[in-house]
């Protein structure tokens, strides 16, 4: 079972990982972040993204060299549903409410996941196991401002129309791009990863609209203790 929760840690860690953020204005309009450094910019787009509460997540990049796509929402409540592509490792579907989480996949996802014989037995069937890591779907988490240090500010620029305040920051050869909103409340919009590990570009958007998450029907669980017992 390693391997889809892997792929559900990285379906999150994904974003929290790569988020950070910049600030800088047009020559027409007042830079919202005037006299601010690039640091003091990401401490403030951090607290406005968390306390929106609720977020989606879309996005694709590399993971292991191997190309994942993810598509999540985390709800105020701290809850959160999404879907993850990875390409020849198969697809599957996540919720994680409560003390559970669920996972739903294809055949090709069960059988990297668990192995062959397991893949067709498990196919579209919704398997819970223990919300262990609770940190998968925790805002506070997700915005830590803690790690968005050391950041430049760089050109204003937009993202899908909306003005957007950029910094970047490289370490080891990685190089993060930051994009936070200038209109509004500074959240964050988009932050593109390059690199030869594990480039990708992810994408934040409805911040403050509810998300709902309800657990499957328990006719269609299994439960993985279970299905290893047996």
């Amino acid at each position: 079972m390693a391997a889809n929760r892997k792929l559900l840690a990285v379906a999150v860690a994904c974003s929290a990982a790569v988020i950070g953020l910049a600030g800088c204005g047009s020559d027409e309009e007042k830079d919202p972040f005037e006299g601010m450094s690039a640091d003091k910019i990401a401490d403030k787009a951090a607290d406005a993204s968390k306390d929106a509460g609720s977020f989606k997540v879309s996005g694709e990049g590399k993971q292991d060299g191997k190309p994942l796509k993810v598509e999540f929402a985390i709800a105020k409540s701290g809850e959160c549903k999404g879907k993850a592509d990875g390409g020849a490792q198969g697809t599957a579907e996540f919720l994680v409410t409560g003390d559970t989480q669920y996972m739903k996949g294809d055949e090709a996802f069960w059988k990297d996941a668990m192995g062959g014989a397991q893949g067709s037995r498990l196919k579209d069937k919704w398997v819970k196991t223990p919300n262990e890591k609770k940190g998968f779907c925790n805002a506070d988490d997700m915005f830590k401002s803690s790690e968005l240090k050391g950041l430049k500010r760089e050109k204003d620029a937009e993202v899908d129309g909306e003005k957007a305040a950029v910094l970047t920051k490289n370490k080891s050869g990685k190089k993060s791009t930051f994009y936070v909103a200038t209109e509004g409340k500074p959240y964050f919009l988009k932050v593109v990863t390059t690199g030869k590990e594990d480039p990708g570009t992810m994408y934040f958007s409805d911040y403050g609209k509810p998300v709902v998450v309800k657990a499957p029907p328990a006719n269609e669980v299994m439960d993985l203790k279970e299905l290893m017992a047996s």
